[in-house]
């Protein structure tokens, strides 16, 4: 009866299990319509809801669980097909991901049940929320980001629902697209596993992948997955030549307006490198403007800023117009952003009076009438651009300057390049170039037909000017007064570069494009026609080549080899013998440790680097570096070790204070009395200085050879030089001057006689350490006595 009993309450457990494991999101229940409804009232709810619930609105710890639950009903029921399948089986995505069945499917008669193969990483129903928004589909790719890439570059991740190397870049990549994004770089997701057909396209073979879109092509990241390297793979995509650096020359910068046809910006900022913000908004309005960089650091544009009162206090961006020595609007902030840049951009696209030098600039300043009250009028000078018309030319921009109606557009187009638009504006049609006439027309079709009025013959008198003035305060009453109609050409392209450029550039980009497609991307696919090819090469060359040249390169080998054994028997250097720790270089490099170089050769040393200091005084420096250059020599091969030189007579107060500020100081000077703690002799001594870790190692000199009574001094561990010789000279009596200044060159020489062994323990790392709390200071010189 138990054994029934549990048995019934294990059963009633799994079949409530099961039913719980059934579909638990219900598209109509969360989004509160019927089963009836509409497509636009369920947008119409959507939108709401959206509204009510996104996670930057809502602060509501599940905000962002209802969020995703909306947006994926949303996603069920406004498409027909997933809506039908939904209402027959009550089956979503999230609950059957790939089987068109309601209770899984079957695979040569066994039973797979998806829930148990669902793992909660990347999958399509756990799939990041930030991820969701950027996922693209071909048609929104081909439709969208490839004509959005001409403004602005994308940066891709393809992924995959069982990729589980996408798990380890996602907090990168989250970092990156936070800060790209409000850069302005577009961001895109490419799922493999429902978006095949553009992974394709893309030519993106592998998960993850990264690549880069820009002017529509496409470049991808071959690098380890960092946010450095995301940021270089970015700004690498942009054009080499988008900024200017300016130095100097910013007069000589803007004077080329005329011939670029455009404004000119400078931005003026304390950082050494254009910002990547700069270069893309640089890049984004290429068109339109032209930039300059300005680094307020550098001593050379000093002068600009003067020149223009900058205020150094944060980044200012000027942008120059016809007048290039007062700028024609100006912005300044601390912290300047994409949408503040984005509206200052668009305030100032173009001239007061720009030329028409194609139809894209033409269809800009002068757009078609849509409605009554967005008419725009172009008023239009027709001239040449000899000397003869600079006058009227001039003219004609101080009148555009005081323009203050944004209905009205002025522009100036060169009768010489523009021949059949002038051709059907001017009113002396007989003559080949006639004189500089004002036209005043309004657009009323793309097709080209547009009303026009000839105004007035254009010398830039005052009298035209009048004549000017009054017809566009009557055209602002009556617009019928544009009496002409006509279709408009289109105008011809002058800054078009011509067949070969552009032949050039085009095959350029396409073998660029298959070299990198064939290192990068299919080289596995590649791999059985390379390995063939390098096979059919070998067979060829191998066996023909090699066996042709063998026997002539014997022959050549044999007089060499004579001569090297000439040269082995005579002594020559080819005889020499090789060393266990060959040094890099042929010379020792000793720099003096002084108050100049104190902060680099020790405070700020790098880390795992030490400073090798000698102790010395005048009298001994010739006689110790030489001594020191020879047992050191053998370790110049290590970057990590550097030697220098302190004079004693100089800086004998840092010497005590290094001993002082050592935990293990009276050890060092255990065998001096109290009285000589200052007359020690530190002639000599080597210390191993670790700048980083704050610690020292140090070389007590030994004295090993012969002297006059044949005594040897102690060991590295016994008294000091300075007491070798002074019972050295209590030992003996008084001799010539010569005899007792050998002896003391003598001693001086062997000083350092182990310092090659102590160099050995040293980096072994078997020596004892004396750390201190800082480094003292070596400004202070000990006046000499």
């Amino acid at each position: 009866m138990f054994l029934t009993l549990a048995v019934v309450v294990v059963l009633s457990v799994l079949l409530a299990g099961a039913s719980q494991a059934g579909p638990e999101m219900d598209p109509y229940k969360i989004l509160g319509a019927t089963r009836t409804a509409s497509q636009a009232e369920i947008k119409k709810v959507y939108k709401r809801l959206a509204k009510e619930w996104h996670p930057d609105k809502n602060k509501n710890p599940g905000a962002e669980d209802m969020f995703i639950k909306i947006t994926k009903s949303y996603e069920i029921l406004s498409n027909e097909e997933k809506r039908s399948n939904y209402d027959r089986y009550g089956q979503t995505d999230d609950t059957q991901p790939y089987s068109s069945s309601r209770y899984g499917h079957r695979h040569d008669s066994f039973y797979f049940d998806e829930s148990f193969f669902n793992f909660p990483f990347n999958s399509k129903n756990h799939r990041d929320f930030a991820d969701s928004r950027y996922i693209l589909h071909f048609n929104q790719y081909v439709s969208d980001v490839v004509p959005d890439s001409y403004k602005r570059p994308y940066l891709i991740k393809i992924t995959s629902d069982w990729c589980f190397s996408c798990i380890h870049i996602e907090p990168v990549w989250k970092e990156v697209v936070q800060e790209m994004e409000t850069l302005g770089v577009g961001i895109g997701v490419v799922d493999v596993g429902y978006e095949r057909r553009l992974a394709n396209h893309l030519g993106a073979h592998r998960t993850p992948s990264i690549l880069g879109v820009i002017n529509g092509k496409v470049t991808f990241f071959h690098y380890a997955v960092a946010k450095e390297h995301l940021r270089q793979f970015v700004e690498d995509l942009l054009p080499q030549r988008l900024v200017d650096r300016v130095n100097i020359y910013a007069n000589a910068l803007l004077y080329i307006w005329h011939e670029l046809n455009k404004p000119h910006v400078l931005l003026f900022d304390q950082v050494p490198v254009v910002p990547l913000l700069f270069k893309l908004t640089a890049f984004a309005y290429k068109d339109y403007l032209q930039f300059g960089y300005v680094d307020q650091g550098l001593s050379e544009t000093a002068d600009l800023q003067k020149q223009f009162n900058i205020n150094t206090y944060a980044p200012t961006m000027l942008v120059f117009k016809e007048n290039t020595d007062k700028p024609a609007d100006i912005i300044q902030a601390k912290g300047m952003k994409k949408q503040i840049i984005d509206e200052f951009m668009s305030n100032n696209k173009f001239l007061l009076a720009p030329r028409l030098v194609n139809q894209k600039l033409f269809d800009e300043l002068c757009p078609v009438k849509q409605f009554h009250r967005r008419r725009k009028y172009c008023v239009l000078l027709i001239t040449g651009d000899d000397e003869t018309f600079s006058f009227g030319n001039q003219a004609f921009l101080s009148f555009a300057s005081t323009n203050t109606k944004d209905v009205l557009r002025f522009a100036y187009v060169y009768q010489r390049l523009q021949q059949p638009l002038c051709d059907i504006l001017v009113q002396n049609k007989d003559s080949t170039q006639s004189h500089p006439q004002v036209v005043i027309l309004e657009r009323r079709s793309a097709a080209g037909k547009a009303l026009f009025k000839p105004v007035t013959a254009w010398n830039g008198s005052e009298e035209d000017k009048q004549c000017l003035l009054e017809e566009l305060e009557r055209l602002q009453k009556d617009p019928s007064i544009l009496i002409h109609d006509a279709m408009l050409p289109e105008l011809n392209n002058e800054f078009a570069s011509m067949f070969v450029i552009r032949w050039i550039y085009a095959s350029y980009d396409y073998l660029s494009e298959v070299i990198d497609d064939i290192l990068h991307n299919n080289w596995r696919e590649m791999m059985p026609l390379l390995s063939l090819i390098f096979s059919a090469l070998f067979i060829l060359f191998g066996t023909v080549v090699i066996q042709a040249f063998s026997d002539s390169s014997d022959d050549k080998q044999t007089k060499p080899k004579a001569k090297e054994g000439t040269k082995a028997e005579n002594g020559s250097p080819g005889a020499s013998s090789t060393s266990s720790r060959p040094p890099k270089k042929n010379f020792v490099e000793v720099t003096e440790l002084t108050d100049i170089t104190y902060i680099s050769n020790l405070v700020k040393l790098r880390p795992g680097h030490m400073n090798i200091v000698l102790v010395l005084t005048d009298a001994s420096k010739n006689i110790l570096l030489s001594k020191f250059a020879k047992e050191v020599y053998s370790f110049t091969g290590s970057f990590t070790l550097h030697f220098s030189f302190l004079n004693i007579d100089k800086h004998c107060e840092w010497m005590h204070i290094l001993l002082e500020y050592a935990q293990d100081a009276t050890q060092i000077d255990a065998d001096e009395d109290d009285g000589s703690h200052h007359k020690m002799d530190f002639t000599g001594f080597v210390l191993a200085l670790n700048g980083h870790k704050k610690y020292f190692c140090l070389f007590k000199p030994v004295y090993t050879g012969e002297d006059f009574d044949n005594k040897s001094s102690e060991d590295e561990g016994g008294s000091s030089g300075g007491r070798s010789r002074s019972s050295s000279r209590d030992d003996h009596p008084p001799r010539k001057s010569n005899k007792s200044r050998s002896l003391s060159t003598l001693q001086i020489h062997h000083k350092l006689d182990r310092l090659g062994l102590w160099m050995e323990r040293l980096m072994e790392g078997t020596l004892p350490r004396y750390y201190i709390p800082s480094w003292p200071g070596l400004d202070k010189i000990t006046p000499g006595k």
